[in-house]
């Protein structure tokens, strides 16, 4: 299984495959940036940082990734580490189709 829908994704950057990248390569970084504020932030920082990472998961296609972000938005419990799992996994597949 994929981390990210390659029809999703081509349908949102119009087929155009340089506009692909350089959408997955916003993705990948702002992702990572994302992830530390959700790793060190108080509740409510994590709450609204992970809402932002579902917004930008949702924009490339990383279904499962949004669904963890949003259990990370609603605060429940021990959905950090599979967010950060799903996160990585997102990024490394992002990063692969970028290049």
């Amino acid at each position: 299984m994929t981390s990210i829908d390659l029809e999703h994704l081509d349908a949102a950057t119009f087929g155009d495959h340089a506009l692909r990248s350089e959408v997955l390569r916003l993705f990948t970084s702002q992702a990572a940036n994302l992830i530390a504020i959700i790793e060190n932030g108080s509740a409510e920082t994590r709450s609204a940082t992970a809402h932002a990472l579902k917004g930008a998961a949702l924009g490339i296609g990383a279904f499962e990734l949004a669904k963890a972000a949003e259990s990370v938005e609603l605060g429940e419990a021990d959905s950090v580490a599979r967010l950060v799992q799903l996160a990585a996994e997102a990024r490394s597949e992002a990063e692969r189709i970028a290049a």
